[in-house]
């Protein structure tokens, strides 16, 4: 491999600047997505559309996975409730990932943006929602059929499009589970890594990422996740509710912009 030119460099180190910011964003509501791959398409023009995705998810797997383990570390959480999500999901992204050359993402748009408003608008007018634990008394045989369909679904859903998934899940959590927004994030970020380590096993099989580039700018999203995650661990669920929110404004706004212009 030649060394880098000057600017190749400077390249890659702006590119680092958005990771740490998407690794930050990502370790408290998810949609680090949002601001990481378009990056990379303007940094990095002349990868392919494969290359892209698969050294983006690199990066982020690194970010995703110390987020996760600094939760774990502070959050308890119910691992036997969580390993039939953890295991659908895992099957699912894969399966998402394994049709995405077959799928045109544009026709899932205007739902994707339905859904988001829905999600905003809820939370919105919930005042409460997720600030607090709330007991669902849930029957094992209903927590069993939430856990596989939200592992089933938002896995699938991230290996094919992969927008929003962790915001997806925390609401998913917080709505179904009645956990609060810290709690939330933190099962969110084990699935996540879940989702990620599956579709890493696809590019991987495809060769597809450019390692000089995914690893930098995969450093980088780990420092902003560590410091998105103590944050998010040291403010609690009231802020991660703000933040949740704006995030998923931000969200709606970056989809709905790529979804009506030619």
């Amino acid at each position: 491999m030649q060394p880098f030119s000057y600017f190749e460099a400077m390249l890659i180190l702006a590119l680092c600047c958005f990771a740490f910011f998407a690794g930050f964003i990502d370790a408290m509501v998810g949609g680090g997505g949002l601001l990481q791959l378009p990056a990379f398409f303007v940094l990095q023009p002349h990868l392919s559309l494969v290359q892209t995705l698969a050294t983006n998810k690199t990066a982020s797997f690194f970010g995703t996975s110390v987020s996760a383990y600094r939760y774990i570390q502070k959050v308890e959480i119910d691992w036997k409730h969580l390993t039939p999500a953890i295991v659908t999901a895992f099957i699912c992204s894969l399966s998402g990932a394994l049709l995405v050359s077959h799928v045109r993402k544009e026709q899932f748009m205007p739902f994707i943006l339905i859904v988001l408003v829905l999600v905003l608008l809820y939370t919105v007018f919930k005042k409460e929602l997720g600030l607090h634990h709330v007991d669902k008394s849930l029957t094992r045989k209903q927590y069993l059929l939430y856990a596989i369909g939200t592992g089933a679904i938002i896995g699938f859903y991230d290996g094919l499009i992969g927008p929003g998934t962790g915001s997806f899940l925390i609401f998913s959590f917080v709505v179904l589970f009645g956990y609060n927004f810290l709690h939330a994030s933190a099962n969110a970020k084990v699935i996540n890594v879940v989702t990620n380590i599956s579709a890493l096993i696809f590019f991987l099989i495809k060769g597809a990422i450019i390692w000089h580039i995914a690893i930098p700018v995969g450093i980088a999203n780990m420092l902003g996740s560590y410091v998105g995650s103590h944050i998010a661990l040291k403010k609690g669920s009231g802020f991660i509710r703000l933040f949740f929110i704006l995030v998923v404004l931000a969200l709606i706004a970056k989809l709905g912009l790529d979804y009506i212009k030619p």
